[in-house]
């Protein structure tokens, strides 16, 4: 069972990430972050509701990036 403490926390691994290599994959990101695929797709929409990242989609790729704000 995913608590809300671990997708927040989650959410704090993916800003680490983005923070240090910037804009990347989805696929990137959760290979890069030790958390389960759907903790980490959880952390981003709790980021991206919240405007702090953006994703694009590029043929079949999603991108993600913090935003400039």
């Amino acid at each position: 069972m995913i608590d809300i403490q671990t997708v927040g926390e989650t959410a704090g691994l993916v800003w680490q990430y983005l923070t240090k290599h910037g804009r990347t994959t989805l696929i990137m990101l959760e290979r890069g972050i030790s958390a389960p695929s759907e903790t980490v797709l959880m952390a981003v929409g709790w980021l991206a509701r919240e405007g702090k990242v953006e994703l694009s989609q590029e043929k079949r790729s999603v991108n993600i990036q913090l935003t400039e704000k």
